[in-house]
């Protein structure tokens, strides 16, 4: 079967581009535009400020309820796919 693929792939490979590429004459350069500077603006930003301690604070109990939460809803999940599975096997063995 992966023999198969790989042919699949060398053979799609095979075929030509939608849209041909035009040759190059070894003398024309690659590049074929003229070269124009970008032009940069430099502008002031405000500096970086810290987080207050109280933002801190918030962000961390934030993130711990999330991970509770979601830790929690996880457990259920797996205890209810766990428990199905072992009350489905355990049925097919009384058969």
């Amino acid at each position: 079967m992966a023999g198969l693929a790989i042919v699949a792939l060398a053979l799609a490979g095979w075929r030509k581009n939608a849209r041909a590429t035009p040759r190059s004459p070894r003398g024309e350069s690659i590049v074929r535009r003229s070269w124009e500077p970008v032009p940069i603006a430099e502008a002031t930003t405000t500096l970086y400020k810290r987080p207050g301690p109280m933002r801190r604070v918030t962000a961390a109990l934030a993130g711990s309820g999330l991970a509770i939460v979601i830790g929690a809803v996880l457990a259920i999940v797996i205890a209810f796919g766990t428990g199905y599975l072992v009350v489905t096997l355990t049925d097919l063995l009384k058969q």
